[in-house]
């Protein structure tokens, strides 16, 4: 009974570190050639989006901007989509989270 309680925490601990920051996936993602955390650039800054929708449930909204794209809650700059190639699902739930905390 040890032995696989130990074996699953162990698994566990080694998911949660192979996890990479929300940081480093905008930076690989290349978020941040149109976002940075405090100031707008060609889209919001996070700050903004996090103040906008604070004590909302929006994630899955959210995630559907990112992946489809689109334009008119900030401005006429529309975002491009993103696609699974370019940003997985999981680092993007990841980033999301992330931006809503900012």
């Amino acid at each position: 009974m040890i032995k696989p309680l130990l074996a699953a925490l162990g698994l566990a601990f080694v998911s949660a570190a192979a996890q990479a920051a929300p940081e480093d996936i905008v930076k690989k993602s290349g978020c941040l050639m149109c976002h940075q955390v405090d100031k707008k650039v060609v889209g919001p800054s996070y700050k903004e989006v996090a103040a906008k929708y604070k004590g909302k449930k929006v994630d899955a909204m959210l995630f559907d901007k990112v992946r489809k794209g689109g334009a008119g809650n900030w401005g006429v700059v529309p975002m491009i989509p993103h696609t699974p190639q370019q940003i997985s699902d999981a680092d993007l739930k990841t980033v999301i989270a992330w931006v809503l905390k900012q």
